[in-house]
C-alpha cells in the first residue's frame, strides 16, 4: 500500500515530461459539497509554487470559483460550459488558455455527472470533449471500505471517460486512511493521495454562492494552507503523469464586440464577466475601459458602449443609489446613443429602483421601466436558449444561464428576449428594451452554435 509523503519543498520544481506541450487535468468529485474547490486551489497554488504554468479553468456557469482559482494560479481563469459551448468552441478557448507549456487545470461543477435538464452538460461530458482525464475529489469523512464501490461505480459509468485516481478528502486518521487505501488496492484503483480533514480550510458563502475572494481577510494565506496540505497529502509528481496533452483545435466563432470601445463596469457589486467575453472583444480590436459605479464613476465618454454585468447590487444600493455622477453618465451614454447593456443585476441597476433584504428602496439609474426587490427572495436557477429582438450585435440564438433570487415588476414593453429551458421548453420573454438601452436577468455564455 502507497503511503503519502507527508514532506515536501513547497517550491521543489516538478519533473515535466514535455515542458513545451500544454497539458491538463480535471478535478471533479461525486458530488457538490465533497471539498473539490478547496483541492483544486491547493494544487494550483501548489504547482504554482514549484514554477510550474498553471493555467486555471472552471466547468459550468461560474463568476466566482474561477476568482480563486486566478488568485491561486496566479492567472486568468478560464469559463468552460460543455452545455453552452460547442466541442470546437471548447477545444479553441482551452488550448488558446493552457498555451505552449500550461498546466490546464480544470475544476468541475456539482457532481461529475450532473449536467443540465436535458442531460447533457456535466463536468464528464467536458473532460471528453478535451480529452482530459479525471482525478476524482471524494469526500471520505463518512466512508471506509465503501470507498471501493463508489469509485469503481464512477469509473466503470462511462467507457469514454478517463480516470487519473482517487483523492481521499477530509481524512480523519491514519488509521481511516489505511483502511480506505487497502480497500481501493484490493479492486486496483490508483489512489493520488489523502488529504487530512481540516476545519479551518473552509470559504464563507452567501446566497449566489462564495464570497469574493477580495472581501475575505486572509484570503492568501487560507490558499497557502490549502496548497500546504496538498502538497502534503498528494502525490504531485504522479499525478502530473497522468495529464494529458491538450490537442490542437480549429477556430471558433467568437462572441461579437458591443461595440468598437466599450466600457465595462467593475467592482464588488459588478463582478460577474466570463473571461472569454473580453477576449473575444480583444481579438476584435475593441478598446475595453473599467470603470467602478460604486466609486462613482461614470462610463468613458467616448465609449459607444456600457457594459453593466452581474454582481452584488443587492447589498450596495443606498451607495448606487446616491452615485450621482455614476448614473448621470449612464444618461450621457443613452443621450448620446451608446448601447447600453445590463445582466442580471446590471439589469437591476438600470432599473427603476432595487428594493433590498431589508425592505429599504433605492433609487436607480432609470433607464429600464421595471422595479426589482430581493426581500420577498425566490430563486430562479437553469440554463437558457435565448433569442434575442434588440440591438445586441451577437447572433439571434444565444446561450446562457439564469441564477438570481431577486424579482422584478413594471410595464410590458418591449422584450430582449425569447427564452426557454435547457430541454427547449418555453419560458417567454425576458427583459426589456427602450431604444439601445437593454437588459435581463439572462447571463449570456456564447453563441448558441450547434446543439451542445
Amino acid at each position: 500500500m502507497q503511503l503519502p509523503c507527508r514532506k515536501r519543498k513547497g517550491r521543489e520544481r516538478l519533473r515535466l515530461a514535455n515542458p513545451m506541450t500544454a497539458r491538463g487535468l480535471v478535478i471533479a468529485a461525486p458530488q457538490s459539497n465533497s471539498g473539490k474547490t478547496l483541492v483544486a486551489l491547493g494544487l494550483a497554488r501548489a504547482l504554482a509554487l514549484r514554477g510550474v504554468a498553471v493555467r486555471p479553468a472552471k466547468s459550468g456557469p461560474d463568476y466566482i470559483d474561477p476568482q480563486f482559482l486566478a488568485r491561486a494560479a496566479r492567472h486568468d481563469c478560464l469559463t468552460l460550459d460543455a452545455w453552452a459551448m460547442s466541442r470546437t468552441r471548447l477545444r479553441a478557448l482551452a488550448r488558446a488558455h493552457a498555451g505552449s507549456d500550461g498546466f490546464f487545470v480544470v475544476e468541475g461543477v456539482m457532481g461529475l455527472f450532473d449536467g443540465a435538464s436535458s442531460g447533457i452538460g456535466s463536468t464528464a461530458d467536458l473532460a471528453v470533449g478535451l480529452g482530459l482525464p479525471v482525478v476524482l475529489v471524494v469526500d471520505c469523512a463518512h466512508l471506509a471500505q465503501s470507498i471501493a464501490a463508489m469509485a469503481e461505480g464512477f469509473i466503470r459509468f462511462r467507457s469514454d471517460l478517463a480516470f487519473a485516481g482517487i483523492v481521499l478528502n477530509r481524512v480523519a486518521s491514519d488509521r481511516h486512511e489505511a483502511m480506505l487505501r487497502a480497500a481501493l488496492d484490493a479492486r486496483g484503483i490508483a489512489c493520488l493521495g489523502a488529504i487530512r480533514n481540516d476545519p479551518a480550510l473552509c470559504v464563507p458563502d452567501r446566497h449566489l454562492g462564495l464570497v469574493q475572494p477580495e472581501e475575505i481577510a486572509g484570503i492568501d494565506p487560507l490558499i497557502d494552507r490549502a496548497a500546504e496540505s496538498a502538497a502534503a497529502g498528494i502525490d504531485i509528481d504522479r499525478l502530473w503523469s497522468h495529464a494529458r496533452a491538450l490537442g490542437g483545435a480549429e477556430g471558433s466563432r467568437r462572441l461579437p464586440p458591443l461595440g468598437q470601445r466599450i466600457a465595462v463596469a467593475r467592482d464588488r457589486a459588478f463582478g460577474f464577466v466570463y473571461r472569454h467575453w473580453l477576449t473575444d472583444w480583444h481579438l476584435a480590436g475593441t478598446e475595453l475601459s473599467f470603470f467602478s459605479p460604486l466609486a462613482d464613476e461614470a462610463p468613458d465618454r467616448q465609449a459607444d458602449a456600457v457594459f453593466l454585468p452581474g454582481g452584488y447590487p443587492e447589498l450596495h444600493g443606498a451607495q448606487l443609489a446616491a452615485a450621482a455622477h455614476f448614473k448621470a453618465g449612464l444618461v450621457a451614454a443613452r443621450d448620446r446613443g451608446a448601447l447600453i447593456y445590463g445582466e442580471c443585476g446590471g439589469y437591476m441597476v438600470l432599473g427603476q429602483s432595487l428594493t433590498d433584504a431589508e425592505g429599504i428602496t433605492h433609487e436607480m439609474a432609470g433607464l429600464l421601466p421595471h422595479h426589482s426587490r430581493i426581500d420577498r427572495p425566490h430563486r430562479t436557477l437553469g440554463y437558457r436558449l435565448l433569442r434575442h429582438q434588440g440591438p445586441l450585435p451577437f447572433a439571434r440564438a444565444l446561450s446562457g444561464h439564469e441564477f438570481h433570487y431577486s424579482t422584478s415588476s413594471g410595464p410590458a414593453g418591449q422584450q430582449l428576449f425569447v427564452a426557454a429551458d435547457a430541454a427547449g421548453n418555453r419560458l417567454g420573454p425576458m427583459g426589456s428594451v427602450i431604444g439601445r438601452v437593454c437588459g435581463s436577468y439572462a447571463h449570456v455564455i456564447d453563441t448558441h452554435e450547434e446543439a451542445p
